[in-house]
């Protein structure tokens, strides 16, 4: 059953159960997202994808809430705008983005200023690279659960990786730290496909970036085969 509301002042329909952000996108009009992806489920963690829906104190998450019959919803408000920019700042603050275009486009688009909060709270983490398929950089992990989803319930069903820490000093990791290796990681691989920061990446392009070339690489991992 097809239901129709307001979007962005047009009469719009959906399916009847689609989301905002589903409806959205359906009838040509793009909602940013960070935390969502289609693979996995959708958690409103980041709330760059908050619009405004009349009758509604706050701003909603699009990607969760479900459109309704006569909704009026208006996805690029002089407050949708304005927070989403904020959120983008804020991010911006405390982490390493430089490896993230689609946020850094969404820096532009917005005018986020990439200075307006002090950087004395970014997050800093040693690079993991304990395995022979990715190296772990924590310092551009923005927690937008991805990696743990898909490596629990959304896909692989493995659990290796979870939530530690509390609030500033929470990140992702393994149960009590362990290497990869030591853990129930199959190394898939399907972590790496949703990072969308950088923050999980295949060793390959790590080395690449460190200055090492192909051949050495090659050699490299000829010699940990050799090893097994």
């Amino acid at each position: 059953m097809a239901i129709t509301f307001l979007l962005d002042g047009s009469e719009v329909s959906a399916e009847d159960g689609k989301t905002l952000l589903e409806a959205a996108r359906e009838n040509g009009i793009e909602i940013p997202t960070i935390c969502f992806h289609k693979a996995t489920t959708a958690n409103a963690l980041c709330r760059i994808c908050v619009v405004e829906v009349e009758g509604m104190r706050l701003l909603q998450p699009a990607c969760i809430v479900k459109a309704g019959t006569g909704m009026k919803v208006q996805t690029r408000s002089e407050r949708v705008v304005r927070t989403r920019r904020t959120i983008l700042e804020m991010l911006t603050s405390t982490m390493d983005l430089s490896e993230s275009p689609e946020i850094q486009k969404m820096m532009r688009e917005y005018g986020a200023d990439a200075n307006r909060f002090p950087d004395s709270h970014r997050r800093v983490s040693e690079i993991k690279d304990d395995n022979p398929m990715y190296v772990r950089d924590y310092s551009k992990c923005l927690l937008c659960w991805r990696c743990v989803q898909v490596c629990a319930y959304d896909a692989q069903y493995t659990f290796a990786i979870n939530f530690s820490g509390r609030g500033f000093e929470t990140q992702i990791g393994t149960f009590y730290d362990r290497a990869i290796p030591e853990t129930s990681c199959v190394l898939c691989g399907q972590c790496v496909a949703v990072c969308p920061t950088g923050a999980l990446k295949p060793k390959r392009e790590f080395l690449l970036e460190q200055g090492m070339t192909p051949q050495q690489i090659g050699v490299l991992n000829s010699g940990r085969k050799k090893r097994k």
